[in-house]
């Protein structure tokens, strides 16, 4: 007996000494930490306790989780939404180099062309499969659509002929009182009735209808002059000067924890710097889109939401809201109950009725799927003011931003172009 437990724990043992040699033996600790640190954990917070952790931290942890196991297939659903641009690359290269197969759901652009050698997109419960990056497919999509819509137009002129002819022959066999006219016309309906019929391709599903007008407004729109700004005893800002003018669109981006959103509410004048001036031009109207949604108010009604905002009437509201993608069931339930997406668009709504020609913009395309990001850009091109925008989303900074103000060890640098241009020269 004793032998055959002995025989048990020695076995036992060689497998969790293979599993722990497979992991990295002695160095898998530091594994740990280099993966934990690639993916934005700052130093020291990995040896905090689990619930003191952020949201954001915890995610960041389940994914280094999840990465280190090394499974055969490796399933990733959105998995660089709390990543900052360098846990971002950081990622990219880890998926680059990964062994095994890896899916993943991800609405990041930038992303899916860096890593991908397959698109399978699902439409409408339909799932077409390409190889290649996800530009690639957006290429084919649009040529195949294209032929595919050209194809149903040549079919149904083909059809207008045919139940033309149809029609003439009914008349004839009716006219003449002649059963071989009759005969043809039931012969050339039965053709028509076995057609293959082709169904009308959808171009393009029905996107949110987004416009932001701004007004022009003051020339220097907002001003920091060496500003100042702690917290105890970590300095977030340090002696932060820049200038934005009418029409900019200027991205901020940096380390999570480097002080973005603090610089924002700075500029809103949610928060009052320790010393140095943040200056508004007199004709300035700010509007906030908040990148946690707490400028929602759960508990209230969507409808009630936009209709107090834009002081109109229930049907106006309706209306309005179904712009923006909210059928009339939605309009009636409270915020709470939305998708992360549907929040995005509320807010989005909020920003226009609040008719600012200053947007202050917190990571807003965070919870849209690309359609919703791409009308996103569009607004923001043809919007009559100025955005000051944190974003990582690298593929809409590259579409939408001037200049980027980077953000990091308390100072605030600015660079011009989007982030494909700070990359290559920074």
């Amino acid at each position: 007996e004793n032998e055959k437990r002995l025989a048990q724990a020695l076995e036992r043992q060689h497998t969790l000494l293979t599993e722990y040699r497979s992991l990295g033996g002695d160095q898998y600790p530091q594994k740990v930490r280099e993966v934990l640190r690639g993916l934005g954990l700052k130093e020291g917070e990995e040896d905090k306790p689990i619930n003191t952790l952020s949201g954001g931290q915890k995610k960041l942890i389940g994914l280094a989780q999840l990465l280190l196991s090394k499974p055969d297939v490796l399933l990733l659903d959105e998995p660089d939404n709390h990543l900052d641009l360098a846990g971002k690359q950081y990622l990219e290269r880890f998926i680059q180099s990964y062994p095994g197969a890896v899916v993943i759901v991800s609405h990041d652009r930038y992303l899916l062309d860096a890593v991908v050698t397959h698109i399978a997109e699902l439409d409408a419960g339909i799932l077409t499969t390409f190889s290649g990056d996800y530009s690639s497919f957006i290429l084919d999509k649009q040529q195949r659509m294209a032929r595919q819509d050209e194809l149903y137009h040549v079919q149904q002129r083909q059809i207008a002929r045919i139940e033309v002819a149809i029609k003439r022959y009914a008349l004839w066999a009716k006219t003449y009182d002649s059963e071989k006219f009759a005969k043809r016309a039931k012969a050339i309906q039965n053709r028509l009735d076995h057609m293959d019929k082709l169904e009308r391709p959808l171009l393009e599903r029905r996107r949110m209808d987004l416009k932001l007008h701004g007004w022009r407004g003051s020339q220097k729109v907002l001003e920091f002059r060496h500003v100042g700004k702690s917290f105890g005893q970590r300095k977030v800002l340090e002696n932060v000067s820049f200038t934005l003018h009418h029409g900019e669109r200027v991205g901020v981006i940096g380390p999570n924890g480097a002080g973005k959103s603090v610089l924002l509410r700075l500029a809103l004048g949610t928060l009052i710097p320790d010393y140095g001036d943040v200056i508004t031009g007199p004709s300035v109207t700010c509007g906030y889109y908040a990148q946690e949604h707490e400028t929602l108010d759960p508990e209230q009604m969507v409808l009630d939401t936009v209709r107090l905002a834009g002081n109109m009437s229930e049907s106006s509201a309706v209306a309005l809201l179904g712009r923006y993608l909210f059928d009339y069931r939605m309009c009636s339930q409270k915020v709470k109950a939305l998708s992360g997406g549907e929040r995005s668009r509320l807010q989005l709504l909020l920003v226009v009725l609040s008719k600012a020609n200053f947007l202050l913009l917190d990571e807003p395309t965070n919870n849209l799927d690309i359609a919703s990001a791409e009308v996103l850009e569009s607004a923001l091109t043809e919007f009559e003011g100025t955005a000051l925008i944190i974003s990582h989303d690298r593929y809409f900074l590259d579409q939408v931003v001037d200049r980027l103000l980077v953000v990091q060890d308390g100072s605030v640098v600015s660079h011009p172009g989007g982030y494909s241009e700070w990359l290559t020269n920074g």
